[in-house]
C-alpha cells in the first residue's frame, strides 16, 4: 500500500469557504445537505446528473410506481374470482408506463435543485472531484471546507458474459426508456430488484423467466422465503429457473446452463440485467488522496463514516455495508453531523440491524438476523413462527401465503430478528424495529393492543406463540391444582 502523507497535499486552509460540501444528490447527499443547511452551516452540493440520484429516477419511485400499476392488474384478476364480474380486463402497459413517469414528475420538486437552493443549499451542477482533503473542483472552480461527505452512490453491476455487450441489454438505470411492457422479458438476477421487476412485469402481461445462479430466489434470505416467492411468482406466470448461469447471449436469445443438466435456450424480447450494483468510486479523486476500498468495493470508513483522512467523511451505497435509500438517509444525517461538529461529538450510525423490504406480493421484510445469518455466524436462537393462514384478517383477504419469524435469545424474548412475509409488511415490520430499538421483548408485542382485525396481530400472535412455548411446566401444573381447589 502506497505510505500516503499529509505534506502530498496542498496545506490545511486557514480559512474555508464552506462548513460542508457534498458529493452527490442521491438520497444520502441530499439529506446531509439538509441537515447542514438547517444547522445553520454554508453547505454546497455537487452533483453531474440528476437531481435526486437514483431513487428517484430510476429506483424506487419508478419501481414502486410500476408495482403499483401491475398489483392493480393482478387485483383484477383476484376480483374476477371473487365474482365480480367484468372487473378482468386487458391491461395497457403503456398506461402504466405514463403513471411511472408522472409519479417521477410529481416527486421530483421534492428533490430540485431550486428547493435546496430556497432552503439555503449552494447547488452546483457539474463533475466534483477531491483534491485534497479540504477542497473539491466543481466545474473546474476549487472550493475548500472543513469537512467533505461523499456520497456518490452506485450503478448496475455487469457481469462477464460473452455476446452480452452487443445484446442492447436493459439495467435497472435504462429500463425506464420503455414505453411499455416487452411481450418476452428475460432478467438476470433473483435479487430484490429481479424479483420485484419479474412479478410487476408478469402481471403486466410479459412473459417473463427470471434466472438466478444462486440455489434460491433472493438468496440472502432463508430457504423458506426462496421458496414462498418462488411459488408466489409460477402462480402469476414466471418461468423460474435457479441454480442456472448464463453462458451466452445472442440476438434475441441467450443460452443457460443448467447444474448437471445441460444447456437450454431461452428467447426473449428484451433483457434487463440485474445482477446487483457497484459502488461509484472512480473519477473522484479518491485514488489522489489515496483513500481505500474494501473488499466489496466500498469506500473504507470507521464507526463514524470517516475515511483514511478524518475530514472526508462518505455514506450511502459508496461505503455501504447497505444500499437501500433510508440507510442512505440515514448515514447521510450522521454523516453531517459528525462534519459538522466531530470535533465536540460524533454518532454512531446504525451498521446492523436495519430494516429492508422487498416490495412483491407478499412483501418480504426484515431487520437484523434471519436463520441463514445466525447460523453462518454461530449465533444461538430460538426460532419462534407465526402463519398468516391462522390469521383472521388473512384468511378474509386470501391473503394466507405469508409468515411471521422471530429469533430470540434462548430463553429470553430479546429480539434478535424477525422476517415477515405478508401484504404491507414493510409496514409491519415497523413495530419490530421500535421493539427492537428501546429493547421490547417479544412477549412485550402481545401485550399490545392491536386493532382487530389487522396483519399487526400477527406480532401479538408471534408473542403468544413464544409465550406459550416459554411456560415453566411446573407453573402449569400449579395454576391447574390451584383452579381445582377453588372448585370447592
Amino acid at each position: 500500500m502506497t505510505n500516503w502523507c499529509m505534506s502530498a497535499f496542498p496545506s490545511r486552509p486557514r480559512r474555508f469557504d464552506r462548513n460542508l460540501i457534498v458529493i452527490g444528490a442521491g438520497s444520502a447527499g441530499l439529506v446531509a445537505a439538509l441537515v447542514a443547511a438547517k444547522l445553520g452551516a454554508k453547505v454546497t452540493l455537487a452533483e453531474a446528473a440528476e437531481m435526486g440520484g437514483d431513487c428517484l429516477n430510476t429506483g424506487c419511485i419508478p419501481s414502486k410506481a410500476l408495482i403499483h400499476a401491475a398489483k392493480l392488474a393482478a387485483s383484477a384478476h383476484a376480483a374476477a374470482e371473487m365474482g365480480l364480474l367484468g372487473a378482468l380486463g386487458a391491461v395497457d402497459s403503456a398506461a402504466a408506463f405514463r403513471h411511472v413517469r408522472a409519479a417521477v414528475a410529481a416527486v421530483a420538486p421534492h428533490d430540485s435543485a431550486e428547493r435546496f437552493a430556497a432552503l439555503g443549499v449552494d447547488v452546483r451542477r457539474g463533475h466534483a472531484r477531491l483534491i485534497s482533503p479540504w477542497a473539491v473542483e466543481i466545474g473546474g472552480e476549487t472550493l475548500t471546507a472543513r469537512a467533505i461527505v461523499i456520497a456518490t452512490g452506485a450503478s448496475p453491476t455487469i457481469p462477464a458474459i460473452p455476446g452480452l455487450a452487443e445484446s442492447a441489454f436493459l439495467t435497472s438505470e435504462t429500463l425506464w426508456r420503455l414505453e411499455r411492457a416487452p411481450e418476452r422479458l428475460a432478467i438476470l438476477g433473483g435479487g430484490p430488484i429481479g424479483c420485484e421487476l419479474a412479478q410487476a412485469f408478469a402481471r403486466l402481461g410479459s412473459a417473463v423467466t427470471l434466472i438466478e445462479q444462486g440455489p434460491q430466489l433472493l438468496g440472502r434470505e432463508d430457504a423458506v422465503v426462496g421458496d414462498l416467492v418462488r411459488a408466489a411468482f409460477e402462480r402469476d406466470g414466471v418461468r423460474v429457473l435457479t441454480g442456472q448461469a448464463v453462458t451466452r447471449v445472442d440476438a434475441g436469445a441467450l443460452t443457460v446452463g443448467a447444474l448437471a443438466v445441460g444447456e437450454t435456450p431461452v428467447a426473449f424480447g428484451a433483457l434487463l440485467v440485474a445482477t446487483g450494483r457497484t459502488p461509484r468510486t472512480a473519477g473522484f479523486g479518491l485514488d489522489t488522496l489515496g483513500i481505500q476500498l474494501t473488499a466489496h468495493g466500498t469506500i473504507a470508513v470507521n464507526a463514524y463514516l470517516q475515511t483514511r483522512h478524518r475530514s472526508v467523511y462518505a455514506c450511502g451505497d459508496v461505503a455501504g455495508p447497505f444500499q437501500f435509500t433510508h440507510a442512505a438517509g440515514h448515514q447521510g444525517w450522521h454523516a453531517a453531523f459528525n462534519g459538522l461538529f466531530g470535533q465536540f461529538h460524533r454518532l454512531r450510525p446504525e451498521q446492523r440491524n436495519m430494516p429492508a423490504t422487498t416490495f412483491i406480493d407478499p412483501e418480504i421484510a426484515r431487520i437484523g438476523l434471519n436463520e441463514r445469518q445466525a447460523q453462518a455466524e454461530g449465533v444461538p436462537y430460538d426460532l419462534t413462527s407465526y402463519d398468516l393462514a391462522d390469521l383472521d384478517r388473512g384468511i378474509c383477504d386470501n391473503a394466507g401465503a405469508g409468515f411471521v419469524r422471530v429469533l430470540t435469545v434462548p430463553g429470553t424474548d430479546r429480539i434478535l430478528g424477525a422476517t415477515v412475509a405478508a401484504p404491507r409488511a414493510g409496514e409491519m415490520l415497523a413495530e419490530i424495529v421500535l421493539a427492537m430499538q428501546r429493547k421490547v421483548g417479544l412477549k412485550g408485542l402481545q401485550g399490545l393492543i392491536h386493532a382487530y382485525p389487522t396483519y399487526t396481530e400477527a406480532l401479538a400472535q408471534a408473542g403468544g406463540v413464544w409465550r406459550n412455548a416459554h411456560v415453566p411446566h411446573g407453573v402449569s401444573r400449579l395454576l391447574a391444582r390451584y383452579h381445582r381447589w377453588r372448585l370447592g
